[in-house]
């Protein structure tokens, strides 16, 4: 026994001694994995357990208004709320449920209207059932219907014991509905539109941070308003859209699209000085026979403008100094073949031997394209480049993203034909967009500054202007004097002798030129169920232009399809309601109406004293041989004297302040033809007076 004693002890001693060796290295590997957390790994277990229990959730920024120019509001974000529920059994008591949920059911269907009391019952019970955290109750409900649902039973214990749960979004309302609505745009993900998406950068803002922690419930409850990063709402735009004038333009394009069962048309009103979009308008034709805004063509569509392209060509040819006004050209029977193909005018048997201004007013394909190819059939690249320089190949970089890029071909072209001339003289192969189209003949009425199209004018924050835009020009004379002063009398000829003479009875003088394009189908052109683009593109009042506009209609398929017919008329109607409901420029056309200078009177001397005797003046006399003698009154502050003109007969009479009829009679008298613009008496001449007199000369005389 004595001897097995020892042996007994050792094993214990052993047995001790491992236990002591495993629990020394336990601990020591417990104590280096202390230090390693404490030292090594702590500040990211630190931050992992942080991230469990506290985060950041954004803190959306308001985004900006978009007005009109008048203050209007055009676009603005409205706060709209989801509805969802937690049916689970640790947030909504058995108690409240079972003593509610028919209060509830019978509530939901009353408010919403879509299910009966018996649905919404079942419903309620079967998700409770199945414990559904976020059963979606309502959808974009405004505040006042939130405030009403979250009375109800059940909601009213609020989120943590009634299971009601608000989801707030904004949502962009556009308070003018249709109007403007493409150019006003939208932002959604990746897809910019309009306004909203060229100035989103600006609109949007900047979101804050708001620090929430995770308290017992798994509910998570914001630390301290110290801790927010607040937002930065975002600035307002101020458009240069006049929300009246808009409301007349789309209406007018609405009424007229639906009279001749067009696909789709546009309208832009420009203002001619700064180039600010006033007013435009896209609509396209539903499969009900409705219209609304899908796509902005004025911006975005290049077409085949046709005869509104006649004015670039005549303006390169005129600066040029290839032909006058004055030349003759042969149209023939309105026929004429280039190559294997025919080209024809619109007029039935043609107009024979015209001028070319003749050829510009009846908007003769054939006399335009000869005159054209005469021109320039040994270098056709002069006359691109012609183009070229009044820069109608380039794009004109407007915000609004979408700009339908110009196409105006080159000789290096490897389409480019023997037929090519010809057809882009009056065109075809090439391609532009209504504004582009609107740019250039705004162009003409600016005295030959391109200005670029405007949509917004400032920036503001908080009802403070931050930011201001400028006019832009963009090319500040596509063409010399002369020739500007040249293509305003052609459009101007075009409504009082051309084909929009049906634009010449409005009461202020209008310049344009009408297009009827024929549209290109599987490659070519074919008359037999041809589609046509009709439009109408100028300004007005031609004398003193404010505004420039563009109608198009593509597709007419009701009756008429000539662009005098079925676009001048959108044009005249826009026209007449600006100029009805624009009190300055009725004050500034009245004005130039009275305001001749310098003279008061020129007439005869007959006219001359019976004005006198009828306004009872005896202090002046007028002496002259004749009584059919002219003779002009002359003002001299208070008081007027009177005397009898001589006309170098080697020189330009001056006719200023005489009537038309007078004016006519002197100058032609002196063997010069006279072109008549405006109303009222003769403000201006073009050539001035005093200018030498040369065979077949024409004077053009500016009534005001």
């Amino acid at each position: 026994m004595n001897k097995q004693a020892p042996d007994s002890t050792k094993s214990v001693f052993r047995r001790a001694f491992l236990i002591y060796l495993l629990s020394g290295i336990f601990a020591v590997f417990i104590v280096a994995k202390i230090i390693r957390i404490q030292f090594v790994e702590g500040d990211e277990l630190r931050s992992e357990a942080l991230n469990l229990s506290v985060k950041y959730i954004d803190i959306k920024a308001r985004r900006g208004n978009i007005y009109a120019c008048d203050g209007s509001l055009l676009a603005t974000s409205v706060p709209r709320f989801d509805v969802h529920m937690d049916l689970s059994r640790s947030t909504i008591s058995e108690h409240l449920f079972a003593e509610n949920v028919d209060s509830l059911a019978r509530c939901l269907s009353e408010f919403f209207d879509d299910h009966s009391y018996e649905e919404y019952l079942t419903r309620l019970k079967r998700e409770r059932e199945e414990e559904n955290l976020y059963l979606l109750i309502g959808r974009n409900m405004d505040y006042f219907d939130l405030m009403e649902v979250r009375e109800f039973p059940i909601f009213n214990k609020g989120q943590y014991k009634g299971g009601f749960i608000v989801e707030q979004k904004d949502r962009r309302e556009t308070p003018f509905n249709m109007l403007a609505r493409r150019t006003i745009g939208f932002v959604r993900e990746d897809y910019y539109v309009g306004i909203e998406g060229a100035y989103d950068s600006l609109l949007r803002g900047t979101d804050g941070k708001r620090l929430m922690k995770r308290v017992s419930g798994n509910v998570w409850l914001p630390v301290d308003d110290q801790a927010d990063i607040r937002p930065e709402d975002g600035r307002d735009i101020v458009t240069t859209i006049d929300i009246h004038l808009q409301d007349v333009a789309e209406t007018a394009l609405y009424e007229h699209l639906q009279t001749h069962e067009a696909d789709h048309g546009c309208v832009v009103l420009m203002e001619v000085n700064t180039g600010e979009i006033k007013a435009i308008a896209n609509l396209q034709r539903l499969e009900d026979g409705s219209y609304y805004e899908t796509y902005n063509y004025a911006i975005g569509e290049s077409f085949e403008p046709g005869s509104s392209f006649k004015l670039m060509s005549m303006i390169v040819g005129l600066e040029d100094k290839k032909f006058s006004l004055d030349d003759m050209v042969a149209t023939g029977n309105g026929k004429i073949k280039y190559a294997n193909q025919t080209m024809s005018d619109s007029h039935e048997g043609g107009f024979g031997t015209i001028t070319v201004r003749q050829a510009f007013e009846y908007s003769s394909n054939v006399g335009i394209s000869k005159i054209i190819l005469k021109a320039y059939g040994n270098n056709p690249a002069a006359f691109i480049k012609g183009l070229y320089k009044m820069g109608i190949h380039k794009p004109l970089g407007i915000e609004i993203k979408g700009e339908g890029m110009p196409f105006i071909k080159s000789p290096d072209n490897n389409t480019w034909s023997q037929v090519t001339l010809p057809w882009m003289s009056i065109g075809y192969e090439l391609r532009l967009t209504p504004m582009q189209i609107l740019a250039f003949y705004n162009a003409v009425a600016n005295d030959g500054r391109l200005m670029k199209p405007m949509f917004v004018k400032e920036v503001q924050y908080a009802g403070q202007t931050v930011k201001t835009f400028e006019p832009v020009v963009l090319n500040p004379a596509i063409a010399s004097k002369s020739t500007i002063e040249q293509a305003q009398s052609l459009l101007e000829g075009v409504v009082q002798r051309g084909t929009a003479k049906n634009l010449n009875k409005a009461i202020f003088p209008i310049a344009g030129k009408t297009a009827t394009a024929l549209i290109a189908k599987s490659g070519g052109y074919k008359i037999d169920g041809a589609d046509y683009n009709a439009s109408f593109v100028g300004y007005f009042p031609a004398n003193d232009p404010q505004y420039s506009c563009i109608v198009v209609v593509n597709k007419p398929t009701k009756g008429k399809y000539y662009g005098g017919s079925v676009a001048a008329p959108v044009f005249l109607e826009i026209a007449e309601k600006v100029y009805a409901t624009n009190l300055e420029m009725r004050q500034r056309d009245t004005l130039s109406r009275i305001d001749v200078k310098p003279a008061s009177i020129f007439s005869k001397a007959k006219v001359v004293t019976f004005l006198y005797r009828a306004l009872g003046i005896t202090d002046l006399s007028v002496n002259t041989e004749s009584e059919n003698d002219y003779v002009r009154i002359l003002q001299y502050g208070d008081s007027v004297a009177s005397g009898t003109p001589s006309f170098d007969g080697g020189r330009i009479p001056d006719v200023r302040g005489m009537t038309a009829p007078d004016a006519i009679v002197v100058l032609e008298s002196a063997g010069l033809e006279v072109e008549i613009s405006g109303k009222g008496r003769v403000s201006r001449m073009i050539p001035s007076q005093g200018t030498p007199v040369r065979n077949g000369m024409r004077v053009k005389l500016i009534l005001r």
